[in-house]
């Protein structure tokens, strides 16, 4: 009975980096973006923010760092840029999870959109910096809209569907401490 917290954590881990690659696979389908009109909501950010909110050991910091680094590469963006900005988010959220537990849904989300929003900027402005050209800021506006939008979504087939649920006080972690 210890190790189910821990095999739970492992499955949560292991679906993360499929749905990651499942992700990343739909994204390079050869695609024109007139056929898909424009800039598809990024899946994988409104995951691991929901996840990092509600079970922060099903969405380590080391799994975050492969994931979003191996996305960089395929999809072509300056390396691990996008993955330090989405790990500063996750991680700003990660040790806000106690007080947003009792927080309303709402707070939350608004909590979640305020850092992707943080995210989008800041990733704006090192490339601004740095003199690299710029992604067209409507594509760049669609892309966060639609973000912002597809969390609540993200949120309630997470736990629906997949139980990932804000742990109850007596619940155990991955280290089988209380949550």
């Amino acid at each position: 009975m210890d190790s189910l917290p821990i095999s739970r954590a492992w499955f949560f881990n292991l679906l993360f980096v499929v749905v990651a690659f499942c992700t990343l696979f739909l994204h390079l389908l050869p695609f024109k973006p007139a056929q898909t009109g424009g800039a598809a909501p990024d899946l994988m950010l409104c995951i691991t923010y929901a996840w990092v909110l509600r079970r922060p050991d099903y969405a380590p910091v080391f799994l975050l760092a492969v994931v979003f680094l191996t996305m960089d590469l395929f999809f072509m963006r300056p390396p691990g840029l996008q993955t330090a900005l989405i790990i500063l988010g996750a991680e700003f959220l990660r040790n806000r999870a106690q007080v947003n537990h009792e927080l309303p849904f709402l707070i939350e989300w608004l909590l979640v959109a305020s850092v992707m929003v943080g995210v989008m900027l800041g990733g704006r402005f090192i490339l601004f910096l740095v003199g690299s050209d710029l992604p067209s800021l409507s594509l760049t506006l669609q892309h966060l809209a639609g973000t912002v939008l597809l969390y609540p979504v993200v949120v309630i087939l997470s736990t629906r569907l997949l139980g990932v649920r804000k742990p109850s006080p007596g619940d155990l972690d991955a280290r089988g401490q209380r949550a």
